[in-house]
Protein backbone atom coordinates (compact mmCIF):
# COMPACT_ATOMS: atom_id res chain seq x y z
CA UNK A 1 0.00 0.00 0.00
CA UNK A 2 1.37 3.37 -1.05
CA UNK A 3 1.97 6.01 1.59
CA UNK A 4 -0.06 9.17 1.21
CA UNK A 5 1.91 12.35 0.39
CA UNK A 6 0.87 14.01 3.66
CA UNK A 7 1.98 11.01 5.71
CA UNK A 8 5.28 10.81 3.82
CA UNK A 9 5.87 14.52 4.41
CA UNK A 10 5.28 14.06 8.14
CA UNK A 11 7.71 11.14 8.17
CA UNK A 12 10.41 13.29 6.57
CA UNK A 13 9.72 16.09 9.05
CA UNK A 14 10.02 13.65 11.95
CA UNK A 15 13.32 12.28 10.62
CA UNK A 16 14.73 15.78 10.12
CA UNK A 17 13.67 16.83 13.63
CA UNK A 18 15.29 13.70 15.07
CA UNK A 19 18.53 14.34 13.18
CA UNK A 20 18.58 17.95 14.40
CA UNK A 21 17.98 16.74 17.95
CA UNK A 22 20.92 14.34 17.71
CA UNK A 23 23.27 16.65 15.82
CA UNK A 24 22.66 19.91 17.68
CA UNK A 25 24.96 19.10 20.66
CA UNK A 26 27.78 18.19 18.29
CA UNK A 27 27.19 21.35 16.25
CA UNK A 28 27.26 23.46 19.42
CA UNK A 29 30.46 21.74 20.54
CA UNK A 30 32.20 22.40 17.22
CA UNK A 31 31.02 26.00 17.26
CA UNK A 32 32.28 26.49 20.82
CA UNK A 33 35.68 25.10 19.88
CA UNK A 34 36.07 27.90 17.33
CA UNK A 35 35.13 30.77 19.65
CA UNK A 36 37.54 33.17 21.29
CA UNK A 37 37.66 33.70 25.08
CA UNK A 38 35.94 37.07 24.60
CA UNK A 39 32.86 35.37 23.12
CA UNK A 40 32.59 33.00 26.08
CA UNK A 41 32.55 36.00 28.39
CA UNK A 42 29.55 37.49 26.60
CA UNK A 43 26.18 37.62 28.28
CA UNK A 44 24.16 36.27 25.35
CA UNK A 45 25.52 33.01 23.89
CA UNK A 46 25.46 32.58 20.13
CA UNK A 47 25.40 29.41 18.11
CA UNK A 48 27.92 30.50 15.49
CA UNK A 49 31.24 32.17 16.37
CA UNK A 50 31.84 35.74 15.29
CA UNK A 51 35.36 34.90 14.15
CA UNK A 52 36.94 31.50 13.66
CA UNK A 53 39.62 30.95 16.31
CA UNK A 54 41.69 27.78 15.81
CA UNK A 55 44.04 28.52 18.69
CA UNK A 56 41.88 26.37 20.99
CA UNK A 57 42.96 23.26 19.08
CA UNK A 58 46.65 24.09 19.32
CA UNK A 59 46.27 24.83 23.03
CA UNK A 60 44.48 21.53 23.59
CA UNK A 61 47.08 19.45 21.77
CA UNK A 62 50.22 21.19 22.98
CA UNK A 63 49.52 22.02 26.60
CA UNK A 64 47.41 19.16 27.94
CA UNK A 65 48.96 16.03 26.41
CA UNK A 66 45.82 15.28 24.42
CA UNK A 67 47.53 13.20 21.74
CA UNK A 68 49.17 10.95 24.33
CA UNK A 69 45.86 10.45 26.14
CA UNK A 70 44.12 9.72 22.86
CA UNK A 71 46.71 7.06 22.05
CA UNK A 72 46.31 5.45 25.49
CA UNK A 73 42.53 5.37 25.19
CA UNK A 74 42.72 3.95 21.68
CA UNK A 75 45.09 1.22 22.79
CA UNK A 76 42.98 0.30 25.82
CA UNK A 77 39.67 0.39 23.93
CA UNK A 78 40.84 -1.79 21.05
CA UNK A 79 42.46 -4.34 23.38
CA UNK A 80 39.34 -4.46 25.55
CA UNK A 81 37.08 -4.93 22.53
CA UNK A 82 39.15 -7.78 21.10
CA UNK A 83 39.38 -9.62 24.43
CA UNK A 84 35.67 -9.23 25.16
CA UNK A 85 34.74 -10.69 21.76
CA UNK A 86 37.17 -13.61 22.17
CA UNK A 87 35.84 -14.50 25.62
CA UNK A 88 32.15 -13.72 25.18
CA UNK A 89 31.53 -15.64 21.96
CA UNK A 90 32.14 -19.20 23.24
CA UNK A 91 30.55 -18.43 26.61
CA UNK A 92 27.43 -16.94 25.00
CA UNK A 93 27.19 -19.97 22.71
CA UNK A 94 27.40 -22.33 25.68
CA UNK A 95 24.75 -20.37 27.61
CA UNK A 96 22.36 -20.36 24.66
CA UNK A 97 22.81 -23.95 23.55
CA UNK A 98 23.52 -26.03 26.67
CA UNK A 99 20.93 -26.42 29.41
CA UNK A 100 22.87 -26.74 32.67
CA UNK A 101 22.33 -25.80 36.29
CA UNK A 102 24.89 -23.02 35.98
CA UNK A 103 22.87 -21.17 33.37
CA UNK A 104 20.37 -19.50 35.78
CA UNK A 105 23.24 -18.57 38.11
CA UNK A 106 25.21 -17.05 35.24
CA UNK A 107 22.23 -15.11 33.93
CA UNK A 108 21.55 -13.85 37.45
CA UNK A 109 25.17 -12.70 37.76
CA UNK A 110 24.86 -10.88 34.45
CA UNK A 111 21.76 -8.99 35.59
CA UNK A 112 23.09 -8.15 39.06
CA UNK A 113 26.39 -6.88 37.68
CA UNK A 114 24.59 -4.27 35.58
CA UNK A 115 22.96 -2.61 38.60
CA UNK A 116 25.85 -2.95 41.06
CA UNK A 117 27.33 0.46 42.02
CA UNK A 118 30.86 0.95 40.72
CA UNK A 119 31.96 2.93 43.75
CA UNK A 120 31.45 -0.11 46.03
CA UNK A 121 33.96 -2.28 44.16
CA UNK A 122 36.67 0.15 43.10
CA UNK A 123 38.58 0.07 46.41
CA UNK A 124 38.48 -3.78 46.77
CA UNK A 125 39.45 -3.97 43.11
CA UNK A 126 42.45 -1.73 43.76
CA UNK A 127 43.48 -3.90 46.72
CA UNK A 128 43.33 -7.01 44.54
CA UNK A 129 45.28 -5.55 41.62
CA UNK A 130 48.04 -3.91 43.67
CA UNK A 131 49.75 -7.16 44.85
CA UNK A 132 49.60 -8.37 41.25
CA UNK A 133 51.41 -5.21 40.09
CA UNK A 134 48.53 -4.37 37.76
CA UNK A 135 47.77 -0.92 39.14
CA UNK A 136 49.09 2.03 37.16
CA UNK A 137 49.45 -0.19 34.09
CA UNK A 138 47.53 -0.38 30.84
CA UNK A 139 47.09 -4.19 31.05
CA UNK A 140 45.47 -3.78 34.46
CA UNK A 141 42.99 -1.26 33.10
CA UNK A 142 42.25 -3.50 30.11
CA UNK A 143 41.48 -6.43 32.43
CA UNK A 144 39.13 -4.28 34.54
CA UNK A 145 37.34 -2.92 31.47
CA UNK A 146 37.00 -6.40 30.01
CA UNK A 147 35.47 -7.81 33.20
CA UNK A 148 33.13 -4.84 33.49
CA UNK A 149 31.94 -5.04 29.85
CA UNK A 150 31.72 -8.82 29.69
CA UNK A 151 28.28 -9.31 31.37
CA UNK A 152 26.43 -7.03 28.97
CA UNK A 153 28.34 -8.49 26.01
CA UNK A 154 27.26 -11.98 27.08
CA UNK A 155 23.69 -10.82 27.42
CA UNK A 156 23.71 -9.36 23.91
CA UNK A 157 25.41 -12.28 22.20
CA UNK A 158 23.30 -14.86 24.00
CA UNK A 159 20.20 -13.45 22.33
CA UNK A 160 21.86 -13.48 18.91
CA UNK A 161 23.03 -17.09 19.34
CA UNK A 162 19.55 -18.19 20.45
CA UNK A 163 18.11 -16.68 17.26
CA UNK A 164 20.29 -18.89 15.05
CA UNK A 165 18.21 -21.94 13.99
CA UNK A 166 19.42 -25.19 15.49
CA UNK A 167 18.57 -26.94 12.23
CA UNK A 168 21.59 -25.34 10.57
CA UNK A 169 23.92 -26.83 13.18
CA UNK A 170 22.17 -30.20 13.00
CA UNK A 171 22.59 -30.25 9.23
CA UNK A 172 26.27 -29.46 9.58
CA UNK A 173 26.62 -32.22 12.16
CA UNK A 174 24.98 -34.70 9.79
CA UNK A 175 27.51 -33.70 7.13
CA UNK A 176 30.30 -34.61 9.54
CA UNK A 177 31.30 -31.16 10.79
CA UNK A 178 32.66 -30.93 14.32
CA UNK A 179 31.26 -28.55 16.93
CA UNK A 180 34.17 -26.14 16.41
CA UNK A 181 33.81 -26.23 12.64
CA UNK A 182 30.09 -25.61 12.97
CA UNK A 183 30.65 -22.57 15.17
CA UNK A 184 33.31 -21.11 12.88
CA UNK A 185 31.65 -21.84 9.52
CA UNK A 186 27.93 -21.65 10.33
CA UNK A 187 27.28 -19.75 13.54
CA UNK A 188 29.88 -16.98 13.38
CA UNK A 189 28.83 -15.63 9.95
CA UNK A 190 25.24 -15.42 11.19
CA UNK A 191 26.44 -13.69 14.38
CA UNK A 192 28.27 -10.94 12.52
CA UNK A 193 25.65 -8.25 13.34
CA UNK A 194 25.73 -9.30 17.01
CA UNK A 195 29.52 -9.30 17.12
CA UNK A 196 29.65 -5.84 15.53
CA UNK A 197 27.02 -4.46 17.92
CA UNK A 198 28.94 -5.93 20.86
CA UNK A 199 32.19 -4.45 19.57
CA UNK A 200 30.55 -1.02 19.29
CA UNK A 201 29.22 -1.15 22.83
CA UNK A 202 32.51 -2.38 24.29
CA UNK A 203 34.63 0.16 22.45
CA UNK A 204 32.45 3.14 23.39
CA UNK A 205 32.20 1.95 27.00
CA UNK A 206 35.99 1.67 27.32
CA UNK A 207 36.57 4.90 25.41
CA UNK A 208 34.35 6.97 27.71
CA UNK A 209 35.16 5.29 31.05
CA UNK A 210 36.53 7.67 33.69
CA UNK A 211 36.19 6.33 37.24
CA UNK A 212 38.28 3.14 37.01
CA UNK A 213 41.03 4.97 35.10
CA UNK A 214 41.05 7.74 37.70
CA UNK A 215 41.67 5.24 40.52
CA UNK A 216 44.02 2.83 38.78
CA UNK A 217 46.26 5.18 36.78
CA UNK A 218 48.58 7.62 38.54
CA UNK A 219 51.34 8.06 35.96
CA UNK A 220 50.64 11.14 33.76
CA UNK A 221 52.06 9.24 30.78
CA UNK A 222 49.32 6.60 31.13
CA UNK A 223 46.33 8.91 31.54
CA UNK A 224 43.40 8.13 29.27
CA UNK A 225 41.49 10.69 27.25
CA UNK A 226 38.68 11.32 29.80
CA UNK A 227 41.32 12.02 32.46
CA UNK A 228 43.09 14.44 30.14
CA UNK A 229 39.82 16.27 29.47
CA UNK A 230 39.31 16.68 33.21
CA UNK A 231 42.51 18.74 33.39
CA UNK A 232 40.77 21.60 31.60
CA UNK A 233 38.83 22.25 34.81
CA UNK A 234 41.03 24.20 37.21
CA UNK A 235 41.41 23.61 40.92
CA UNK A 236 39.07 26.50 41.65
CA UNK A 237 36.43 25.36 39.20
CA UNK A 238 37.57 27.65 36.39
CA UNK A 239 36.92 25.93 33.07
CA UNK A 240 38.89 26.57 29.90
CA UNK A 241 35.83 26.42 27.66
CA UNK A 242 37.56 26.90 24.33
CA UNK A 243 40.35 24.32 24.71
CA UNK A 244 37.93 21.93 26.43
CA UNK A 245 35.49 22.14 23.51
CA UNK A 246 38.32 21.65 21.01
CA UNK A 247 39.66 18.67 22.93
CA UNK A 248 36.15 17.19 23.13
CA UNK A 249 35.76 17.50 19.36
CA UNK A 250 39.09 15.72 18.80
CA UNK A 251 38.08 13.06 21.33
CA UNK A 252 34.82 12.42 19.45
CA UNK A 253 36.45 11.81 16.07
CA UNK A 254 37.96 8.32 16.74
CA UNK A 255 34.71 6.94 18.14
CA UNK A 256 32.76 8.33 15.17
CA UNK A 257 35.24 6.79 12.73
CA UNK A 258 35.08 3.44 14.55
CA UNK A 259 31.28 3.52 14.54
CA UNK A 260 31.08 4.45 10.85
CA UNK A 261 33.57 1.71 9.96
CA UNK A 262 31.59 -1.00 11.76
CA UNK A 263 28.12 0.33 10.95
CA UNK A 264 28.62 -0.34 7.24
CA UNK A 265 29.59 -3.93 8.01
CA UNK A 266 26.67 -4.24 10.40
CA UNK A 267 24.12 -3.58 7.64
CA UNK A 268 25.98 -5.61 5.00
CA UNK A 269 26.30 -8.64 7.28
CA UNK A 270 22.69 -9.05 8.35
CA UNK A 271 21.93 -11.86 5.87
CA UNK A 272 25.39 -12.72 4.56
CA UNK A 273 25.72 -15.83 6.71
CA UNK A 274 22.47 -17.37 5.54
CA UNK A 275 23.97 -18.40 2.20
CA UNK A 276 27.05 -20.08 3.63
CA UNK A 277 27.18 -23.84 3.69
Amino acid sequence: MRTRPAARFLQYVAVVCYLVFLGFPLLWLISSSLKSPREFAGITPSLLPDHLDFSNYSDAMNEQGLIRGLGNSLQISIATTVLVLIVSLPVAYALARFRTRLRPVTNGWILVSQVFPVILIVIPLFMILRPLHLTNTIPGVVIVYMVWSLPFALWMLQGYVAAVPRELEEAASVDGASRLRTIVSIVMPLLRPGLIATAMFTFISAWNEFFFALVLLQDPELKTLPLVLARFVGAEGQVQFGPLAAASVLATVPSLVFFAFLQRRLTSGLLSGAVKG
